[in-house]
């Protein structure tokens, strides 16, 4: 019988979640590990020995389908990206909704993305630590700032609402209720 990769990869969720909130955030670090040969991407062979030490618990079959579920490109290798869209859980509109606001928000010239411009008065650097003592200008706490919501290995200092929506579905991932996960976004926006 067929392993349908769907399930398989429900399965690795159900298990990478149950460690914490900051399991799918981790996974990158988790990712170059298992990528033994240093190319920036995964082989089916590195992906089912770093996931089998994870104790992910599936079996050779589940790990096949979720590999190949996730290579869209069939290119028998794997980048952190292609896995990840398929491992964190979908929002709800709900939040999707609210994760809009707060992209609207954040993007003052209404663009469609959000720059180190569009930061001014919406972040405050203030409390940055780096800022406070002097390591830091307004920019570069900006910059440092918008990195996080961008692809890990493509910055440009620009995020789409892609890569705010995906940065916050990492988030949402950890996040059982929905009030909950509202209350942040509002809280950290200021919405």
């Amino acid at each position: 019988m067929a392993v349908n990769g769907n399930d398989a990869v429900q399965k690795m969720r159900d298990t990478l979640l149950k460690r914490g909130p900051s399991t799918i955030k981790s996974l990158g670090r988790s990712f170059r590990i298992m990528d033994d040969d240093g190319n920036k991407s995964i082989s089916r062979e590195e992906f089912k020995k770093g996931f089998t030490d994870y104790n992910c618990g599936l079996s050779d079959e589940e790990y096949e389908a979720v590999f190949q579920l996730c290579d869209k490109d069939s290119s028998g290798a794997l980048s952190f990206d292609e896995f990840l869209i398929h491992l964190k859980p979908p929002m709800n509109q709900g939040r999707i909704d609210i994760v809009e606001k707060a992209f609207a928000k954040a993007d003052k010239t209404g663009d469609g993305v959000i720059t180190v411009a569009d930061m001014k008065g919406v972040y405050n650097v203030k409390q940055n630590p780096k800022y406070a003592n002097g390591e830091w200008t307004e920019k570069q706490c900006f910059e440092e700032f918008l990195k996080t919501f961008e692809e890990e290995n493509n910055p440009d200092g620009k995020v789409t609402m892609e890569e705010f929506l995906n940065y916050y579905s990492g988030i949402s991932a950890s996040i059982d209720n929905d009030a909950y996960f509202n209350l942040m976004m509002r809280n950290s926006w200021k919405i």
